[in-house]
């Protein structure tokens, strides 16, 4: 399995701050954060981290948004917490919890019989029968 260098995680990892400056101290949160989804699935074609700054009531609350892009159907998380580091650490997991589900997923529908050989292994044959 090959392991996705530095170089490549600044290809394929796109951050962007919404209403929001990024300082040096987030996007390497986020970057070092994101590293670990690259070690789980390392065909990711490109990870997007979206974070954006709202108020709500008088409150700022701190929205996460991820993408990940790879060969089928993209995954999309978004996550609110009032804390920008809260948002991007549980942003993470669950971006890494949808793709070690899509991985067992996968793995188990490979892994699945198919039907018609069951179902030939199990019909008797006429001429046993008549015997």
């Amino acid at each position: 399995m090959k392991h996705t260098t530095a170089r490549e995680l600044e290809t394929k990892l796109v951050i962007r701050g919404i209403r929001l400056w990024l300082t040096d101290a987030l996007r390497s949160t986020i970057e070092t954060k994101a590293e670990r989804l690259f070690r789980h699935e390392p065909r990711i074609i490109r990870v997007r981290v979206d974070l954006d700054r709202e108020h709500r009531n008088g409150v700022a609350l701190f929205v996460a948004k991820g993408r990940i892009e790879l060969h089928g159907p993209d995954l999309l998380a978004s996550v609110v917490s009032n804390d920008a580091y809260k948002s991007i650490d549980w942003l993470i997991d669950r971006l890494d919890r949808m793709l070690r589900r899509r991985a067992t997923v996968r793995m188990r529908q490979r892994a699945m019989d198919d039907i018609r050989a069951y179902r030939d292994r199990t019909t008797v044959s006429p001429r046993l029968v008549a015997s």
